[in-house]
């Protein structure tokens, strides 16, 4: 199955210490169409960074909570590890984050 750009999915996350997970939103940055996805992270917790995108209609996306994708923590996670959708970033929170990316890589990658 494959997964579109600003989908949000949940997703069990094993500890880094393998001893247990925890399910946690993400968004779908891309889908190469193969067993895994590359994702940000969704948080409830403050900004810490100016990689940090406030999600402005958190409701409409199907979140619980206000909260921020982090996107200077992108992860790539197995499809299966998929526990079900629970939204869709409002275009307008999308650009926000694909900005942010552009900044971001524009850092990682400088000319």
């Amino acid at each position: 199955m494959s997964h579109s750009q600003g989908e949000i999915l949940l997703v069990s996350l094993v500890f880094s210490s393998q001893t247990g997970n925890k399910r946690r939103p993400v968004v779908v940055v891309y889908d190469s169409v193969d067993a895994d996805l590359l994702v940000a992270p969704i948080t409830s917790h403050v900004a810490r960074t100016s990689f940090d995108v406030t999600i402005t209609e958190w409701q409409r996306a199907g979140l619980r909570l206000p909260s921020i994708v982090r996107v200077d923590k992108l992860a790539t996670i197995e499809k299966t590890t998929i526990v079900r959708q629970l939204g869709r970033m409002t275009p307008s929170d999308w650009d926000s984050i694909t900005t942010a990316l552009r900044g971001f890589f524009e850092k990682v990658l400088p000319q």
